[in-house]
């Protein structure tokens, strides 16, 4: 079993991100190894709210070029993405600050 702050990474902050915290939706970079149990148990832990339910995303690496080098390529790395929807009347406060 994971640490919760090995299980979440980041909060990932966007546009679109902030405007889900309306619908008390939040969006995190989790371990790749994590399932949904251990991000709802690691948002509850660290953040002490109430999770009503979580969904995960895996974002697959994208191929990248240099810059003026048409044979050096790449990929950018895979990450693991976790939306979480907190119950009614729980916030994440230090979310709303960045």
């Amino acid at each position: 079993m994971m640490h919760s702050y090995e299980v979440l990474r980041r909060p990932v902050i966007t546009e679109k991100n902030t405007m889900l915290n309306t619908e008390n939706k939040y969006i995190f970079e989790v371990a790749l190894d994590a399932n949904k149990m251990d991000v709802k148990r690691a948002v509850e832990e660290v953040f002490k709210v109430e999770v009503d339910k979580v969904n995960v995303i895996n974002v697959h690496g994208k191929m990248r070029r240099s810059p003026g080098r048409r044979r050096t390529a790449g990929f950018t790395r895979s990450w693991k993405k976790a939306i979480v929807t907190l119950k009614e009347g729980h916030r994440i406060e230090l979310y709303e600050g960045v």
